[in-house]
């Protein structure tokens, strides 16, 4: 197929570096577009002035683009068939309907999250929840595009094993989470050394909401033309920031209102459990979404935060736990699952059902 023409806003950030870094020979995207907060000459241009922190070389074609002023709409029309956004909150919060007229727009951001017309998507999760878009652009007034966002990086590691159990029949209706985030979650420059160095800070602003929260409306339904979150769970999570570079590690305590399955039950579950990404074979899918580690001490994040090109969690140390039912341990790669290539996985998944194309 002819490579769709892909455009990254906030480009010059952490996450719009790692877009383009993971971009790089994507067989269906090719990175066309860029915008920042300013314009400039050319992106090599753009990021000498705040470093480039990808652990390759920018390749020479996407160093000679020009970057783009966020607002040049125009531009990104001319451009490109489709955006990622990597902006934060609040420039996200005004430009990205700006965008959506004109363009899909796939974001990082958290600015709609909570908007019942968007879909926040975990593509082995809940990709029926694409089925809002025709609603949100008769609602919204967008003419040509849309907005599809992705959910906070913590839920990466936790979600897939919770939904693969409720999947499979048995209700969870509580869980305990407590998250050990790896630095490269604040993005660049981040938490100071000084204060991640031999500690650890048991406070991330905006996290443990989101981490009750966001749940919930993945797990929702489509009614009424838009998306109602599920009702019949409640999550208490304690978010802490940690001295790791990379890799989000979650500490889950789980019950269940009805029958519990067995400890190998669940086992056999995470080993099967697929979801359309897989059976689509998304370029960015992980062959298996869920990977059970039977060692007394994993998962690690230096040992297993790449699996599966990154796009894996990684699950370990299930047992019996005193007060719920079951606890266990999991870990996501917080920069690739979490962020940029859970984006183009969305975006992927977006092309696969005919969302974007070619314009």
């Amino acid at each position: 197929m002819k490579k769709l023409r892909a455009g990254i806003l906030g480009a010059t950030g952490a996450v719009g570096q790692n877009y383009i870094h993971l971009l790089k020979d994507h067989p269906w995207f090719k990175i066309t577009f860029l915008a920042a907060s300013k314009e400039t000459k050319t992106y090599k241009e753009a990021v000498s002035e705040r470093g480039w922190f990808m652990p390759k070389d920018i390749s020479n074609d996407v160093a000679s683009l020009t970057v783009h002023d966020a607002k040049n709409i125009h531009a990104a029309e001319d451009l490109c068939d489709f955006v990622f956004s990597a902006l934060d909150a609040e420039p996200a919060k005004e430009l990205e309907p700006l965008y959506a007229n004109e363009l899909p727009v796939v974001s990082n951001a958290s600015a709609y999250r909570k908007d019942p017309l968007v879909p926040m998507i975990m593509p082995e999760l809940n990709n029926d929840h694409l089925d809002i878009i025709p609603a949100q652009k008769k609602v919204k007034g967008f003419k040509n595009g849309f907005i599809v966002v992705k959910p906070n990086c913590s839920l990466q590691s936790y979600m897939a094993p919770v939904y693969a159990l409720i999947k499979a029949g048995y209700d969870v209706d509580k869980l305990i989470i407590t998250t050990l985030q790896a630095s490269s979650g604040a993005g660049r420059p981040g938490v100071s050394s000084l204060d991640l160095i031999d500690n650890i800070v048991p406070f991330i602003k905006g996290e443990e909401e989101k981490s009750e929260n966001e749940p919930c409306k993945i797990l929702g339904k489509i009614e009424n033309n838009e998306i109602k979150n599920h009702a019949g769970l409640r999550i208490s999570a304690t978010c802490t920031r940690v001295p790791v570079r990379d890799g989000h590690t979650a500490c889950v305590n789980l019950s269940f209102s009805g029958e519990e399955p067995s400890f190998f039950e669940i086992l056999n579950i995470w080993k099967n459990f697929k979801g359309v990404p897989q059976e689509y074979d998304l370029p960015f899918a992980p062959k298996q979404p869920i990977i059970y580690r039977n060692e007394d001490n994993r998962p690690q994040p230096v040992i297993d935060r790449e699996a599966d090109k990154g796009m894996a969690v990684t699950v370990g140390r299930l047992r019996k736990c005193n007060i719920f039912d079951y606890k266990f341990v999991c870990l996501s790669h917080n920069t690739i699952r979490g962020a940029a290539g859970g984006g183009i996985l969305n975006a992927e998944l977006l092309v696969h059902e005919g969302y974007i194309k070619r314009r």
